[in-house]
């Protein structure tokens, strides 16, 4: 038997498939302002007041544009079930557990994933409050001391990569959701629903049309084993290049701990490829600084390719061609996940992934 979160989720999946594709100009035309802002409102960008932001995306939310056209899913249920979900109805639900090993500042894209996050929890009666996982918690396997079990409703883990202490986590009993996670090299995967941005489709589609322009040297930089997002962006890059009769020049992959590392890695190689593929915008940034102190020119000696859309792609030189990750969608997917595993929690373990954009910027254009 179909439970109730279950036919509405399902009717309103069908609801979607019939209405007419909203775009950004309609959103842009019913708003009164620019395609442009809506834009920026949308994929989250700096130049835009926070009141601005919040009315286009509830615009978008009503029109039903197809990143936010299953947010109504949680609305419905908050009208539903008003004891269980609504906070003005039920005061205070419980708190959300963030467990993280990093701090994420605002450059990561899950900072701003996480204030859309924060604000429909809060919404629903919830608190989100994070816990910073030491060097020490993940030797000893210790959860961190402010972590009381008893009082958690739910946990989140974003920078959880150590495959040992998250089986620990998974081992709690309480709803997890993980946002990227450890590698899965070895073909095992985590005890939990787990959320993703699209690692693959975008890089395959960049590599493919540098492949049409006649590129045919390549190189990949990042420790592709850091976590299951650089170990599928890497996989995208092998895929693709070997799905063309292209060989990865092996002396071209780079798999570095640290920016000194890098530096003399890169220091070595006289004859570079014609394009690096790095896995996320920070490691293309540290590339870009190595390049320019030895004097080697991006694009026009080599191009350089990155991952995450950070305002450090934008603020580069030459700005970095990079992939777009939709922070609200994955906050709203995250959402989404924890709210069903609470209200479920027998059912199956889902892994969920999220549309991403091909950026293409300056330190590519040859």
């Amino acid at each position: 038997m179909h439970s109730l979160y279950d036919n509405i989720f399902t009717n309103k999946v069908k609801l979607v498939m019939i209405m007419k594709k909203v775009t950004i100009q309609d959103i842009a035309d019913a708003f009164g302002v620019s395609r442009n802002t809506v834009s920026k409102a949308i994929n989250n960008s700096d130049g835009i007041a926070d009141d601005t932001r919040e009315k286009i995306l509830q615009k978008a939310i009503e029109m039903g544009y197809k990143q936010f056209s299953y947010v109504s899913t949680l609305a419905t249920l908050r009208n539903f079930e008003p004891t269980a979900l609504n906070s003005s109805a039920a005061g205070f639900a419980g708190e959300v557990a963030l467990l993280t090993t990093a701090f994420l500042n605002t450059s990561h894209f899950a900072s701003l994933m996480l204030d859309k996050f924060q604000r429909e929890l809060s919404q629903l009666g919830y608190i989100l409050n994070t816990y910073r996982v030491t060097e020490e918690n993940l030797k000893s396997q210790t959860l961190p001391s402010a972590f009381d079990p008893s009082r958690v409703s739910a946990i989140i883990c974003i920078e959880m990569f150590d495959r040992s202490y998250d089986l620990m986590v998974c081992g709690l009993g309480i709803p997890t959701l993980f946002v990227d996670g450890p590698c899965k090299r070895d073909g095992y995967s985590l005890p939990a629903d787990q959320l993703y941005m699209d690692s693959f489709t975008e890089i395959s589609r960049f590599l493919n049309e540098m492949i049409k322009k006649g590129v045919r040297s390549f190189g990949f930089v990042g420790d592709y084993e850091h976590c299951q997002s650089f170990y599928e962006r890497y996989g995208s890059f092998r895929f693709t290049l070997q799905m063309n009769g292209i060989n990865v020049g092996e002396k071209y992959i780079l798999k570095y701990n640290s920016f000194i590392d890098l530096a003399e890695v890169l220091g070595r190689i006289k004859d570079l490829p014609e394009l690096f593929v790095c896995a996320n915008d920070f490691i293309a940034v540290d590339v870009l600084r190595i390049l320019a102190e030895r004097g080697v020119k991006v694009p026009e000696d080599v191009m350089i390719f990155g991952f995450d859309d950070s305002a450090e792609s934008r603020m580069s030189r030459p700005p970095l061609s990079t992939v777009h990750i939709h922070t609200q969608v994955m906050a709203f997917s995250a959402l989404q996940l924890l709210l069903s595993r609470i209200k479920e929690p027998s059912l199956d373990f889902r892994t969920v992934y999220t549309q991403t954009d091909l950026i293409e910027r300056e330190s590519t254009q040859s």
